[in-house]
């Protein structure tokens, strides 16, 4: 295209525009800045899909050498079946560490079931000795008190079958309690527990039915003779008879004992 020039021979100008003429004798307005923003904008194009083409090269390069997409295409696949039997084994694993724990819980309640009937054993143990002491350290007293074999025409053993509860092993001692529950303390030596004579003779002093157990006093009989006689012949009336627990109420009559009312 030629610059089209007026008589004066400078650029013949339409609209502010140099105007050529083609090559078929057409004028042109030349429009230079649009032609400028045209070239920007078609400059930006190509680097915008030069970019584009870039990366999708460089992400093309993580797939050298796979010459059949289909096969690594099924390559995959058979890699997401094995992360999926890893997720299965991952299953049977914490089901394993569940057996495990639950095994290990089922032990330890065996094992606690085991040292608790151990120790039921031992205290039933324990118990039975501790009554096998009380009948002999009380039992042994009433035995032995002479108290029983001075004072009452009761046999021991009746004796200790209403008194017997008022007494107490408490270390190596035996100390007795009132009705009130306050321990019998000496009145010949303040201050200091009754032995077990003091604490029974205290016992007999506050029993409502004492006439009918001591000597010389409201029995009648043979069984004031004496405590060789022991019960036989021996009368009581019923409310000392109700008194007494099974075992003296019949350890009385087979003695021979009587009741009056």
């Amino acid at each position: 295209m030629k610059l089209k020039l007026n008589e004066q021979g400078f650029a013949y100008v339409q609209d502010g525009k140099p105007v050529f003429v083609d090559d078929h004798g057409k004028d042109i307005a030349f429009d230079a800045v649009g032609t400028k923003e045209t070239i920007s904008r078609l400059n930006a194009e190509a680097k915008s899909h030069r970019e584009a083409k870039e990366a999708a090269e460089a992400a093309l390069k993580n797939f050298e050498g796979i010459a059949d997409p289909a096969a690594a295409l099924k390559a995959l696949e058979t890699l997401k079946n094995i992360d999926d039997k890893r997720l299965v084994d991952a299953g049977q694993v914490e089901q394993i560490k569940q057996q495990t724990a639950q095994a290990y819980e089922q032990r330890i309640q065996a094992q606690e079931k085991a040292h608790g009937e151990t120790l039921n054993r031992i205290t039933q143990e324990r118990d039975s000795l501790q009554t096998t002491l009380f009948n002999e350290r009380i039992g042994g007293q009433f035995e032995r008190s002479g108290f029983i074999k001075e004072n009452l025409i009761t046999p021991p053993d009746m004796v200790r079958a209403v008194f017997g509860n008022a007494f107490k092993v408490e270390g190596d001692k035996v100390v007795a309690y009132d009705h009130t529950g306050n321990k019998i303390f000496s009145r010949s030596r303040p201050g200091e527990i009754a032995s077990f004579d003091e604490a029974l003779e205290q016992l007999v002093d506050h029993y409502p039915n004492r006439d009918y157990i001591l000597k010389g006093t409201g029995s009648s009989g043979g069984g004031s003779q004496g405590g060789g006689q022991g019960a036989r012949g021996k009368t009581i009336n019923r409310a000392a008879f109700d008194s007494m627990d099974a075992s003296a109420r019949s350890e009385f009559l087979k003695n021979g004992g009587t009741l009056t009312d």
